[in-house]
């Protein structure tokens, strides 16, 4: 795939995997919300469970839970799935466009596992897959039975894929994996569990039997499961952009961080938009606030390392430059996955080097996440020699 067109496919994937992912994230929130702040009702009618009035867009509103189902379906029933179908189908499209087509850009890193294009597309996708089957196997086990050892070996197991996408994949696909497979269990928890679910429910109905109760038990903690994981993943999935979080040694750990605090977030913000007593939810705050306090001091630049020798020249540095970077930061780039320089940014000359001094030092220097994948083998003392140049240049 030529460079011009791999752009216009990862633009317009991206856009299309936004637009389903506020969807399905939207409706999601939304029903969790809803089911929490449904009230019983004296008067109710049979079977109904709860009630909630609702105010919204200049109109009022009034829905009722059923404990399993009415008594009689309406003609028409609104489901609720290809927003989830449609986020982790164009998501996994982008996965392809963006990491498979050009893994050796991507992907790979020689420098944590020397793959072949072909083991690491294959360590991605089974690695999805065994994430959903051991996710699945905790679930159905006694594990299960218990919200909290449930969720707590859910922790383990996407902290310990994490790990393991660090040793085998390069830093920026690493964190993106851990994105992917939360993704995938998410919607396969709409495909294979909750829509499946629910439809057995209703086929009961229609042929005139009891539905099994346990069946909307166990869809509503998958539902449960997907809104805690919904914002850490909206966070893996741009890391990407951030050599902070995908350059750091320990970067499993911060994923642990990210997990707890972003389902600290989302506990928080629906118990308080459905009205819940500030007191009972209060302790997410502390939690939040530690969880990211660790993530920055973690993630805080680290010092330049002063025994990088003798004054650094210009043309020294023209030389590290121009055989690490120039490939692809530059007016018209040779590496093939480049039309233009990645994020308009050129280093072809001591001026350009000073003007996005910062970033280089960032990127190629301290979390060293550039070059990527570091295909051009950038040694360490070239980076300190890079980075020593750096710091000799005026303010």
């Amino acid at each position: 795939m030529t460079a011009f067109a791999a752009d216009w496919a990862n633009l317009l994937l991206r856009w299309a995997h936004l637009v389903a992912g506020i969807a399905w994230i939207g409706t999601s929130f939304y029903f969790i919300a809803l089911d929490l702040s449904l009230r019983r009702r004296d008067d109710a009618p049979e079977g109904v469970t709860g009630t909630a009035w609702e105010v919204h867009g200049g109109g009022f509103y009034r829905v009722e839970k059923y404990a399993v189902v009415p008594p009689a379906l309406p003609e028409h029933l609104t489901w609720f799935r290809w927003e989830a179908y449609l986020t982790w189908l164009t998501g996994f499209a982008l996965l392809v466009v963006q990491f498979y087509f050009d893994a050796s850009t991507w992907l790979i890193d020689p420098g944590v596992m020397p793959l072949a294009t072909w083991q690491a597309v294959a360590i991605s996708v089974a690695s999805l897959a065994a994430g959903w089957v051991v996710y699945t196997v905790l679930c159905r086990s006694k594990v299960g039975e218990h919200a909290v050892v449930l969720a707590s070996a859910v922790f383990v197991l996407l902290v310990a894929a994490t790990w393991g996408y660090t040793q085998v994949l390069s830093a920026r696909a690493a964190l993106v994996h851990a994105g992917a497979l939360v993704g995938t269990i998410m919607a396969f928890n709409v495909f294979m569990v909750i829509i499946p679910n629910q439809k057995k429910t209703v086929a009961a109905l229609l042929a005139g039997e009891a539905p099994d109760p346990r069946l909307g038990e166990v869809a509503k903690q998958r539902s449960l499961h997907n809104t805690y994981l919904t914002l850490p993943v909206l966070l893996l999935m741009v890391s990407g952009h951030y050599p902070m979080l995908t350059g750091h040694p320990h970067a499993w750990l911060l994923v642990a961080l990210i997990i707890v605090g972003g389902g600290c977030a989302r506990h928080f913000l629906v118990n308080m938009e459905v009205g819940k007593p500030f007191a009972s939810v209060a302790w997410a705050l502390p939690v939040m606030a530690v969880a990211l306090a660790v993530a920055v001091t973690m993630t805080a630049p680290s010092s330049r390392d002063s025994s990088a020798g003798p004054a650094v020249t210009d043309v020294e540095v023209l030389g590290i430059t121009d055989a690490h970077c120039v490939s692809c930061h530059a007016q018209a780039p040779t590496h093939p996955a480049f039309k233009v320089a990645p994020k308009n940014i050129v280093l072809e000359t001591t001026d350009d080097l000073r003007r996005y001094a910062d970033l280089v030092d960032l990127h190629s220097v301290r979390t060293r996440t550039m070059p990527l994948g570091n295909l051009t083998g950038m040694t360490d003392a070239e980076r300190r020699r890079l980075g020593a140049w750096l710091a000799a240049q005026p303010q």
